[in-house]
């Protein structure tokens, strides 16, 4: 059997992983749901998403591109998850669980969904009866702008079936994609929520003029920070200096293509909230994931001084100056 893998969802992201899917060499059926009906009739006709990574030739049948999401579902024996976390309920507001019976379900969403304040693959777990053996986890360090220029890049799947983890890898990698595998599903996925929190408070920091030394020391605690949350929360073994954690906080936090951290630069420079949303016109993740580890913390109790800091000047209002003082004097 040939196995097919669908992608829900049309962003940059997603894009990217098609375009691995594609130039990775193994056998298989790509399919592809996005809710834009002329994006789509532009890749059928120039093999290129117009709004996303333009760039890059997309490699697959035109007629595997659909607006239908239930014939994609149905196509399918992988179904990867990649629209922003604050859109998955919408996105599969007609999908039931039987839709999803008996399927893999990847999770290439790096966020928290609001009002459930559930990781993805708990969402899934609880809402659509997901096994968690049937759930697998897309980490970085990976920014989608790379993948388009095959700059060299690392990717982890976890699944709490590493058999399965490993063969989804498989479809992953080409000679610019490298994969690892990972049984922790919920630490890959806490990770890949608080680094984007961490982003925006390294752009806040930028924003107001902090320089590279203190940004060395706003990370290296963050990853104490990050430690201290996902072995409260999950305690297993857990090497939180791998890829899949300190390197994807790294990336984040650092480079020109974080879109979280370009928000909190632009918070930080003094921008409202609304309009450094209105002017990105791209979902940066770190906005929601703030406040939803804020109240899921409430049940943990973590020290957790940096997330508290970034939710007080985004939800609360509070002076970014200020704010980042305080914190300063609580960083070691």
């Amino acid at each position: 059997m040939v196995p097919k893998i669908a992608m829900i969802g049309g962003g940059s992201w997603a894009t990217a992983i098609v375009k691995m899917l594609a130039d990775n060499l193994s056998e298989k059926e790509i399919f592809w749901w996005m809710r834009n009906e002329t994006a789509i009739e532009h890749i059928k006709k120039f093999k290129h998403n117009p709004h996303y990574l333009s760039s890059v030739e997309l490699k697959l049948a035109g007629d595997h591109i659909s607006s239908d999401i239930h014939s994609i579902i149905e196509s399918a024996d992988f179904v990867i998850l990649n629209v922003p976390a604050a859109f998955l309920k919408e996105t599969l507001s007609t999908i039931t669980p039987e839709d999803l019976k008996g399927k893999k379900i990847v999770s290439a969403i790096k966020g928290i969904v609001p009002e459930d304040n559930l990781i993805i693959g708990e969402f899934l777990h609880e809402k659509y009866n997901i096994p968690y053996h049937d759930i697998l986890v897309v980490s970085g360090p990976c920014h989608a702008e790379e993948v388009a220029f095959e700059k060299l890049s690392y990717l982890t799947i976890a699944c709490t079936d590493v058999e399965k983890a490993a063969v989804f890898a498989s479809f992953l990698n080409t000679r610019y994609i490298k994969t690892n595998v990972s049984d922790d599903i919920f630490g890959t996925e806490y990770a890949a929520v608080l680094k984007n929190i961490y982003a925006v408070a390294s752009g806040i920091c930028h924003g107001l003029g902090y320089g590279d030394n203190f940004q060395a020391v706003l990370i290296s605690n963050a990853i104490s920070e990050m430690k201290r949350f996902v072995d409260e929360v999950h305690p297993i073994d857990r090497d939180i200096k791998e890829s899949a954690y300190l390197g994807d906080l790294l990336v984040t936090a650092y480079s020109q293509f974080s879109r979280n951290r370009t928000f909190g630069n632009m918070v930080g420079k003094g921008y409202t909230v609304k309009s450094a949303q209105l002017e990105m016109n791209m979902v940066a993740e770190g906005y929601y994931a703030a406040k939803c580890m804020h109240i899921k913390n409430q049940a943990y109790n973590v020290d957790m001084p940096i997330c508290k800091a970034v939710h007080s000047i985004i939800y609360e209002k509070r002076s970014p100056q200020i704010e980042m003082k305080l914190l300063a004097e609580k960083l070691s």
